[in-house]
């Protein structure tokens, strides 16, 4: 149990205790902010544009960061700060399937499996594109490790905690600097992901690719909730707790898989005891749901206050991952961290405009957005896409990314194929593993054309 723990509250530093007081108050502080901001109509009209609220109040805090003009920031707060994606991403992941009624499988089983082939494309992908970057450019001319042909998976899939999670991995088989260019990666990827996907969605709305916002889909928070003050804070407690023992079931389930994983030995134990929490968490959402429903008591969730948590549990990653942003280690080496960047993203943007074609037939933006959000910046920045989109899920697309998320989560994105990928290199060479990840690339394209052409697969299956 500790070491579980230890992974979601990595890198807080209780030596200095004033800071980590000083960080949860300002993080309180955020968190009443975005509550109150998302309710004018400045930040509405900044969402509109596909500029969300959080990347503004992250850019403030980097201005003001120990890298910024005014440091007004301590580093010891971003320090804290920058330990915070991994729970808040179990925080996000904990309410995702808390807050709506579970579908009927017959119901979502080819629209899951539409988005799960451009998942798969697009994280496969990622390893075959930063195998080729490394083999005919970076080792030639750069000399580098080849085990940076993961880094564009780890960076952009999995983000600051499957960076963190891997850096210890990394450094276990030699690749001492993994830790610090897979965190560099995560960030370059958020920051992409952010500010590439809201100029997406700004053209998306500019050729009509999306409905445009308007205020008839704002959510109306006040009728959906008691008005008896006392009543609101039973229903937000019980939600939150709800959240909570999803959080708790994910551990569970994460220590019963590293206690098999110990009987085991070799490649197993090395997947299991480095698999991350958030996945797990989804699970646990689920079976929280489940229960809830088999007992009739679905009653105690309010899905504007689960969402509610969702959203603010996103905005705080981007703030927080953008306010503690290490700029110096994104100098350090930044030749091929931008080879490899510039790869990854022309790729996830060929997926989005030309693979998600073929995936999806109708309502092909939205359903693309939050997987290029995903593919770039983790899970977080692609609910954010979805959001700045979609901001009344119209499409349906957030339930059909959640099931899809509980399937693929434990594969990539931090799990297992994120883990064995750099064991795979050692032991096979990055050749191998390059064409062993391309080949399966073309496999998941051909099998999507083979979909489309069966009329099961071609109903309006998105209605």
């Amino acid at each position: 149990m500790d070491s579980v723990f230890h992974e979601i509250f990595a890198n807080f530093n209780f030596a200095h205790f004033p800071y980590v007081f000083i960080s949860v108050g300002l993080l309180c502080i955020l968190t009443f902010l975005l509550f109150i901001s998302r309710r004018f109509e400045s930040a509405l009209a900044l969402e509109k544009l596909g500029i969300p609220i959080s990347l503004v109040i992250g850019a403030g805090g980097l201005f003001v960061g120990p890298y910024g003009i005014i440091k007004l920031l301590p580093e010891d707060v971003t320090h804290v700060w920058r330990s915070l994606p991994t729970p808040l991403l179990t925080l996000i992941f904990a309410s995702l399937m808390i807050g709506r009624p579970l579908p009927k499988v017959n119901q979502v089983f080819k629209q899951v499996t539409n988005q799960a082939l451009l998942a798969l494309l697009l994280g496969f992908g990622q390893y075959l594109v930063g195998g080729i970057i490394v083999l005919f450019i970076l080792i030639p001319y750069l000399g580098v490790d080849p085990l940076m042909g993961c880094l564009i998976e780890v960076g952009f899939e999995g983000g600051h905690g499957a960076a963190a999670v891997m850096g210890e991995s990394f450094n276990k088989i030699g690749f001492s600097d993994g830790l610090d260019l897979g965190l560099a990666m995560a960030t370059i990827g958020l920051l992409s992901s952010t500010l590439i996907g809201s100029a997406l969605i700004f053209i998306g709305r500019y050729f009509g690719w999306i409905v445009p916002f308007s205020s008839d889909e704002k959510i109306d928070t006040e009728s959906a909730t008691p008005a008896n003050l006392i009543s609101r804070l039973k229903l937000l407690i019980v939600n939150i707790g709800l959240i909570g023992l999803a959080v708790l079931l994910g551990i569970s389930l994460l220590l019963s898989i590293r206690f098999v994983g110990s009987f085991s030995g070799g490649i197993i134990q090395e997947v299991t005891s480095t698999f991350p929490v958030f996945p797990l968490a989804l699970l646990g959402s689920l079976i929280v749901r489940y229960f809830l429903e088999r007992s009739n008591q679905a009653d105690f969730v309010v899905e504007i206050l689960q969402r509610e948590i969702g959203i603010i549990s996103t905005d705080l990653l981007i703030i927080t991952a953008m306010a503690g942003l290490d700029l110096p280690l994104l100098f350090k080496d930044w030749v091929p961290l931008l080879i490899l960047s510039f790869g990854g993203l022309c790729w996830n943007l060929i997926g989005m405009f030309l693979f998600a074609r073929i995936c999806f037939k109708e309502k092909w933006f939205e359903r693309s957005i939050i997987e290029f959000g995903n593919a770039t910046g983790v899970a977080a920045s692609g609910l954010l896409l979805l959001r700045l989109a979609d901001p009344a899920d119209n499409t349906n697309t957030l339930p059909i990314f959640s099931i899809k998320q509980l399937f693929l989560q434990p594969i990539l994105s931090g799990g297992v194929i994120t883990v064995i990928a750099p064991l795979a290199i050692m032991s096979f060479g990055l050749l191998s593993w390059t064409e062993i990840t391309g080949v399966l690339t073309v496999l998941f394209i051909l099998i999507a054309l083979l979909l489309q052409k069966l009329p099961f697969f071609n109903e309006n299956i998105y209605d």
